[in-house]
């Protein structure tokens, strides 16, 4: 009986930090997608087109590494 609750302790904790990581993973994406994005547009001089794509593309790769959190999660 002890062993089992321990490893309902440690399946909780785990899915905790878990899903505590999904704020950081959706503001890491698109920040970093402004701050190179920035840096290439003043490289190539094409402001502000490549932030906003780099942004968007970290919002894409943002929402899909927080939908395999939860997948992971769930089982």
């Amino acid at each position: 009986m002890v062993g089992k609750d321990n490893k309902e302790k440690i399946r909780l904790y785990r899915q905790l930090s878990l899903i505590g990581i999904i704020p950081a993973m959706l503001a890491v994406g698109p920040l970093i997608g402004l701050f190179v994005g920035k840096w290439l547009d003043k490289k190539l001089g094409t402001d502000p087109y490549l932030m906003w794509v780099l942004i968007f593309l970290g919002f894409i790769a943002a929402g899909k590494e927080v939908y395999r959190i939860i997948k992971k999660v769930s089982e």
